[in-house]
């Protein structure tokens, strides 16, 4: 019951917390606390506008919802095999990690003129920077969990004679699998947060072009309607990732990181 009663009270609290956020935002435009009405429309404004409704705006969400899942689903894939590969054997490891490290601290925004001149000026280098960002992030949270595996439980299989296909499946995978889901949380949010950029600095179209298109036509709905879509994608992405998590780990104890938003 005590359970139950804790389950529900974060689920309230999930509720108000951003309901409490765009109430604050409605009154300090309403009243000119601290935003100026004129400038920065409020979240009544946005929702009850025509835009909301125009079909232009559906094709922006459709276009950069297809664009963020292509690249997600490329750089989930590789990350998930390199992040395997490298986490059961220490020599492509040792020959991978160091430059797969520097990769990493590289600033991946900095990669799009690089991928600008080696795929052209189409829909491919926009795939493929989400692609690098999600990679990264599936890889580590795949790589180490799998390392960090206690010593005990392998040699307990060891000793009733798993073959290393077996160890992976029944030892090492399950252990790491909520650990991967939390690599995959963090990286759906980020892949919106890259395509929104992407489509900012190259600005042809989805949400990011419809934000960007707002600020230079001094349009504040559009911008701030963009801004809201992105966020609500954010939302939906990141809590199907994890809704999922959840049915495919149901071991994880409830106070574990993916099932934790």
């Amino acid at each position: 019951m005590a359970a139950r009663r804790s389950r529900e009270l974060m689920v309230v609290l999930a509720v108000l917390g951003p309901i409490a956020f765009l109430g604050l935002w409605e009154l300090a435009v309403r009243n000119d606390w601290w935003l100026d009405g004129r400038l920065i429309s409020s979240p009544w404004e946005i929702i009850s506008s025509e835009r909301l409704r125009q079909a232009e705006v559906w094709t922006a969400v459709r276009v950069t919802t297809f664009r963020m899942l292509k690249g997600f689903a490329l750089g989930t894939g590789l990350g998930l095999l390199f992040g395997v590969v490298m986490g059961v054997n220490r020599y492509i490891r040792a020959a991978l990690n160091s430059t797969l490290t520097a990769l990493y601290t590289v600033p991946k925004i900095a990669l799009l003129p690089v991928y600008l001149l080696l795929f052209g000026f189409g829909e491919s280098p926009r795939v493929y920077l989400i692609a690098t960002v999600v990679f990264f992030f599936v890889w580590i949270y795949t790589m180490a969990p799998i390392m960090a595996v206690d010593p005990g439980y392998r040699e307990a299989a060891a000793s009733f004679g798993a073959s290393r296909g077996q160890m992976f499946r029944h030892v090492l995978w399950p252990s790491a699998l909520p650990q991967i889901f939390v690599g995959l949380r963090v990286a759906a949010g980020v892949a919106v947060l890259m395509v929104i950029a992407v489509e900012l600095i190259l600005p042809r179209d989805g949400i990011g072009y419809f934000v960007e298109r707002g600020r230079s036509l001094g349009l504040p709905d559009n911008t701030f309607l963009g801004v809201l879509l992105a966020a609500a994608l954010g939302i939906v992405f990141v809590g199907l990732v994890r809704l999922i998590g959840t049915l495919l780990t149901p071991w994880a104890p409830e106070d574990n990181a993916p099932n934790q938003l």
